[in-house]
């Protein structure tokens, strides 16, 4: 038989036309010139004045419509991010999905005792040794804030921590500048130099503005020493809605856009060309609870928004899923993470984090990584389609069966059944008595299990001298 096309259409869904598009960027235009954003940090604020913004009466910075337009032109439409090792594992592109854990959590759930305890810094290092043996988590962030350390060296040494548990690549939080220039010490010394970090990064920084319109100091100087060193920045504003942003979705969007395409500017002033990750934050806050739903459906549709903006700027964009608003990985957790990992590969988000939260982001959990891992499995099945060729069509194993017999023993079956179906790991498909002798284990004790035997056989990851020197010396410098 002839050979037939073998190459599925995925499927992609959008929720903007192309109408909504323009009329959303058109929207964000006017807030940035008409409204204006209140910019502390005054070497951006200098920046910026100089190159056509100006002063409102309100002291607030408004940047004109060309400034956007130059700075959407030298943006960067692909960002080549590498594992430790140099080599190219994540070439961020619109279309193509990755997925990684969250950052910063007050709590985890402790894996021996199932305690809601504080983390420290070895949680952080155990959660990225986990992340780094799983194969549908393609990053790592730090999952805690460690209270073994001191307080204001808590991010330093998280990413200590992650690259001690994992080669593949990190996204990291800061307090401030002075935390940016020890880190990017210590990932030059692990790339080889500061030329060849900016080559080849493994790292990514995650900062926020503070939504609506504020930009303060830390985060405007950490957006900056991207800009100048070279490291992709996600500069994310948090326009959740009736919190950050609006409570209407459409208003929160064009807010986000607005303060996200403010950081891409700066960026771009400082060094045309600067690798920057577009995005924003849109979870409904809770009106009972004033609390940030993760699991809102809204936050997945202000996600979907978003893509569609990306994709109409061709820039890499800033997703989340795996979250879940539960304070256990239960049925609750995996209808919320099942939702938000759909969406994101149905809309193409480029880089999504927060895999593994609960509890609204306040706890991370090693089995809602493991968990999600596997329901990123599912949905890939779903989402590569349906692929048709000679062997597919299995027109031969059909034309020889035997009426009524089946293929379950056919020769077909047996050289195509591993590559054809799904083989979860953690979703239990036994018989109830088979199930009920091997313990009766509910999903979360089979990803307990699971994390636990992971943790047992993949070893902490050992760095070279010369980056441990560079740690020592960083950290005896935050000493004095």
């Amino acid at each position: 038989m002839k050979h037939i096309q073998s190459n599925p259409t995925h499927p992609t869904i959008r929720v903007l036309s192309e109408e909504q598009v323009q009329a959303m960027h058109q929207a964000s235009l006017q807030i940035l010139e008409n409204t204006g954003i209140d910019l502390r940090e005054e070497k951006a604020r200098q920046l910026l004045l100089s190159n056509g913004a100006y002063l409102g009466k309100r002291g607030r910075v408004h940047i004109p419509n060309h400034l956007v337009q130059r700075a959407l032109a030298s943006a960067p439409k692909r960002l080549p991010i590498c594992n430790q090792e140099g080599e190219l594992v994540m070439p961020l592109t619109p279309g193509e999905v990755y997925f990684g854990p969250g950052s910063d959590t007050i709590y985890t759930l402790d894996l021996e005792t199932g305690e809601r305890r504080y983390p420290v810094a070895e949680d952080v290092c155990r959660i990225a040794r986990l992340c780094d043996a799983l194969p549908n988590i393609d990053f790592v962030m730090s999952m805690g804030t460690p209270v073994d350390v001191p307080p204001q060296d808590h991010y330093i040494h998280a990413f200590i921590q992650m690259m001690r548990g994992t080669r593949k690549p990190l996204v990291f939080t800061a307090r401030d500048r002075r935390d940016m220039e020890h880190i990017w010490q210590i990932a030059c010394a692990q790339a080889g130099g500061a030329e060849q970090l900016r080559q080849r990064p493994f790292l990514i920084n995650y900062s926020e503005p503070i939504s609506p319109l504020l930009f303060p100091v830390d985060p405007v100087e950490k957006l900056l020493f991207c800009a100048e060193t070279g490291i992709p920045a996600a500069f994310i504003p948090s326009t959740n809605l009736g919190g950050g942003g609006p409570v209407t979705l459409a208003g929160a969007v064009a807010l986000g856009n607005a303060e996200t395409l403010a950081g891409l500017v700066m960026t771009q002033l400082i060094h045309p060309g600067s690798p920057f990750l577009y995005g924003a934050n849109t979870a409904a806050m809770d009106m009972r609870t004033m609390i940030v739903s993760y699991g809102s459906p809204e936050w997945c549709l202000g996600n979907a928004a978003l893509t569609d903006m990306a994709r109409h700027y061709g820039l890499p964009v800033w997703g989340t899923g795996g979250a879940t608003d539960s304070k256990v990985v239960d049925a609750q957790a995996g209808l919320e993470a099942m939702l938000s990992i759909y969406s994101a590969y149905l809309t193409r988000a480029t880089l999504v984090h927060d895999v593994g939260y609960i509890e609204a982001g306040l706890t991370s959990s090693m089995e809602m990584i493991v968990l999600c891992n596997e329901i990123i499995d599912t949905v890939r099945v779903m989402i590569r389609g349906v692929t048709l060729d000679h062997t597919t069509l299995a027109l031969e194993a059909i034309d020889q069966v035997t009426t009524g017999s089946g293929f379950m023993a056919d020769a077909h079956t047996l050289e195509n059944w591993r590559n054809s179906l799904f083989i979860p790991q953690i979703i239990d498909r036994q018989r109830y008595d088979r199930w009920s002798a091997r313990g009766s284990l509910d999903t979360f004790q089979r990803a307990n299990r699971q994390a636990r035997k992971i943790l047992s056989e993949h070893p902490a990851r050992a760095l070279s001298a010369e980056v441990e020197e560079v740690i020592a010396q960083v950290l005896k410098e935050r000493a004095v």
